[in-house]
């Protein structure tokens, strides 16, 4: 790994752990269901879709995938905070509320992924036309 890729890295996993560490500071309940994490989770994982699509688009060069896509965007979601609060739920017996979390983790972050590679897809072919 070259001294530009590594600086990248740096750069993307400081930017992406700020952001996250201001999101997700003070808790947020809706209801019982802690929504900071899936705030960051949703956000990086749009963020991801639309990066995949422009890099793709613009042949990026691989090493810009470290700056985006594992710095800023793996510092930003967090797959450990999701599985502790998932678990804290498990432990509290509150199995309804662990399924939720569970499920609007995995299918909005997933859906978030498409989201932001479709509207990146729309808006490239309408702006290179």
């Amino acid at each position: 790994m070259q001294l530009i890729e590594v600086g990248l890295l740096a750069v993307g996993a400081v930017v992406g752990a700020l952001l996250r560490y201001q999101i997700t500071e003070s808790p947020k309940l809706f209801g019982a269901l802690p929504v900071n994490v899936l705030i960051v989770n949703i956000l990086g994982s749009f963020i991801l879709g639309v990066f995949s699509v422009v890099a793709l688009a613009f042949n990026f060069d691989a090493k810009y995938s470290l700056l985006v896509a594992v710095g800023f965007c793996g510092s930003l979601t967090t797959m450990s905070s999701f599985a502790l609060e998932t678990s804290n739920l498990l432990d509290n017996n509150s199995l309804y509320l662990a399924a939720v979390n569970v499920l609007a983790n995995v299918g909005l972050s997933l859906g978030a992924v498409l989201g932001g590679r479709t509207l990146a897809t729309v808006v490239l072919e309408y702006a290179l036309r």
